[in-house]
């Protein structure tokens, strides 16, 4: 075993798990007042997820941003009364200095663009929740500001930099480190904060940053504020912001109680989730299955069913499991999606959500949904939907189908299953560039998309669905076997990294959105750097960092 992959492919190293709650943070302090919610940032050098490397200077790793990830899951369920979420350092003179360099020189390839992708992930959340949760962010750059660091405050509202003649916001990962940003930084400074191209380019081939007026002249930052009245300006800030926001005042949250998972060598069972890993096909099943009892009708016994409530119990198992087999199974390289129960519960969940899409918990459910599925969509594996006879591909879990690469329907004789379509499908759960994924699946032609519609509360048979388009195919009794397997053995004897390629591509077809270009475009190119010698080699930029030797790059364009 290599060096490279030491920190997280050493031999008896634990899986990553994602959970996680306050009690146990080591990098993050939350805390509450009122409408505003203040995320301090202060971490830990000694408490890496991996041995190998200190998280010196508030730099972070993995571990770090599932913390980030857990708090702000737990701000939008537990405390409906706050408006805006203020990120802050705990340590003097430093915000944060990004991912850790030392944790990236020596880590395999899969693992920096899996920690790159998951960061990417937390940091669109934030937006997300700007967007459709009436959550506002407001980053308190208290200190210096770099690469990661300066990313994560580009995911906020709204960004103030404490104006002390020394501290600056950078992007050095180019000139220091021979890679890009790698969780959004180019893309935000011109889609979003609409930094001059000249002035970016410049911002991003320097080490030193940009502070005071000019980092606010560039648009690098909202606001200045002298280091003797930052904290109420940042404080009277976050008030306005708050006044902006429609997040409910009085209401009482719920509590995110710990996911309830069995864990096994070959698998994960849930309670409404189960994933089945057959190593030698480099295969992973999952299986979502439907309410087992009658969901609640009204919002009252939604409150009170909580964080077991099924769509939001759902959404957090599937989130984990996704998470755990993108982290932990990097073999299984083909995901089959199944589902199991009745579709009228599913249905009925979907009324649900739409009936109360605006109260607070439902649309923080829907929220989660979103982007748990919208974390399917960007995860590279190869997914195959499968619906036989016991499937309830219905309303919110046909988004599963939607998300596939192909999916197979089976057409016997008799007793044949159903696809239902629910109001949810055409708008509930965008991708991340925007469209629902029907859609996306018919390139928004409205002929298409109304046919589709016109079948709103009718079960779609299997011939139906495929002359919709709904389904890849449609095999009967006698070939639906042989079909599957087939297709199964083919998939898994191509290319890896070419399957990541195409799957990326015809996902995501037709214009782009920032998240879709941060996820796309960037991920792509930081995929290649990530790899080249010039980043990675012995004498790579990335490799050498700190120890006194300058980077040897071969200066050919490639």
């Amino acid at each position: 075993m290599t060096q490279a992959a030491s920190i997280d492919r050493a031999v008896g190293a634990p899986a990553v798990s994602f959970e996680t709650d306050p009690e146990h943070y080591r990098h993050w302090t939350l805390a509450v007042s009122a409408e505003i919610a203040t995320l301090s940032m202060d971490v830990a050098e000694e408490a890496g997820i991996r041995p190998g490397y200190k998280l010196k200077l508030n730099s972070y790793d993995l571990g770090v941003d599932i913390e980030l990830h857990d708090a702000l899951q737990r701000i939008r369920f537990e405390h409906p009364e706050v408006r805006v979420v203020v990120l802050s350092s705990g340590k003097d003179r430093i915000f944060c200095s990004g991912a850790n360099i030392f944790m990236l020189g020596t880590s395999s390839h899969a693992w920096k663009v899996n920690f790159c992708k998951f960061t990417n992930e937390t940091r669109n959340s934030l937006e997300d929740s700007s967007r459709y949760s009436g959550i506002k962010s407001l980053a308190a750059v208290n200190g210096a500001c770099a690469g990661g660091g300066y990313e994560l405050a580009l995911a906020c509202d709204e960004i103030y930099l404490v104006d002390d003649r020394s501290s600056a916001v950078s992007l050095p990962e180019v000139p220091l480190l021979g890679v890009l940003p790698g969780t959004g930084g180019l893309t935000r400074m011109t889609d979003k904060r609409k930094v001059r191209h000249d002035l970016a380019d410049l911002f991003c081939t320097t080490t030193e940053g940009v502070r005071g007026q000019r980092a606010k002249d560039w648009r690098l930052v909202d606001e200045i504020a002298k280091p003797a009245v930052f904290a109420e300006t940042v404080k009277r800030r976050a008030r306005e912001l708050a006044a902006q926001s429609n997040r409910p005042g009085s209401a009482k949250g719920i509590k995110l109680v710990p996911i309830d998972c069995r864990r096994t060598a070959d698998g994960l069972d849930y309670r409404n989730v189960s994933v089945r890993i057959d190593r030698l096909r480099r295969l992973g099943e999952f299986t979502v299955h439907a309410p087992r009892t009658a969901p609640p009708a009204d919002i009252d016994d939604i409150l009170a069913a909580g964080a077991c409530w099924w769509p939001l119990e759902l959404a957090r198992e599937l989130d984990d499991a996704i998470l755990s087999m993108r982290t932990n199974e990097l073999e299984i390289g083909t995901w089959v999606l199944r589902t199991q129960g009745s579709p009228g519960a599913v249905l009925a969940c979907d009324d649900a959500l739409e009936k109360f899409q605006d109260h607070w918990l439902v649309r923080e459910t829907a929220g989660l949904l979103r982007r748990c599925l919208a974390r399917l969509d960007v995860s590279s594996r190869s997914l195959f939907a499968l619906i036989d006879k016991d499937s309830c591909f219905a309303g919110t879990l046909l988004e599963l189908a939607l998300a596939a690469d192909r999916s197979y329907m089976y057409a016997p004789p008799e007793g044949a299953p159903s696809l239902h379509v629910s109001p949810l499908n055409f708008g509930s759960y965008p991708m991340v560039n925007g469209r629902p994924r029907l859609a996306q699946r018919f390139y928004e032609n409205g002929a298409e998309l109304d046919a589709v519609r016109a079948t709103l509360g009718q079960p779609i048979e299997p011939k139906r669905a495929v002359a919709l388009g709904l389904v890849t195919a449609a095999p009967d009794d006698i070939d639906w076997g042989d079909e599957i397997r087939i297709a199964l053995e083919e998939r898994a004897s191509l290319s890896p990294d070419a399957l990541t390629g195409l799957e990326a591509n015809l996902r995501f077809g037709g214009a782009e959105t920032m998240d879709s270009r941060i996820f796309g475009r960037l991920s792509a190119w930081q995929n290649w750097i990530f790899i080249r010698p010039n980043a990675v080699g012995d004498k790579g930029a990335l490799k050498v960092y700190g120890k006194g030797e300058k980077a040897a790059f071969d200066f050919d364009r490639v």
